[in-house]
């Protein structure tokens, strides 16, 4: 078993008023120094056996056609870890 994260992020282009409302919001907080926010997803998938090339392949199409909007949005996955036991 492992554990699989996608990552999913607005593109450079697309605009993000949620990043740049927290960014704004910062200095009032009191934190400074932070020139750029930008707001994005995190999913954790629990994938049972290994992760393979056949299933990495399944969940880069996963986050391709559910999990990100291609359009306007980019992805990244990786493994994140292996758990003890994989595969019994």
């Amino acid at each position: 078993m492992a554990r699989v994260v996608v990552d999913v992020m607005l593109k450079p282009e697309i605009l993000d008023p949620q990043g740049q409302a927290v960014q704004r919001a910062l200095p009032r907080l009191g934190f400074e120094g932070v020139s750029d926010v930008r707001q994005g997803k995190r999913f954790e998938l629990e994938v049972d056996g290994p992760v393979d090339e056949a299933a990495l392949a399944r969940i880069h199409e996963l986050a391709e056609s559910f999990l990100a909007n291609t359009v306007i949005e980019d992805f990244t996955v990786k493994v994140e870890e292996e758990k003890a036991g994989a595969g019994k």
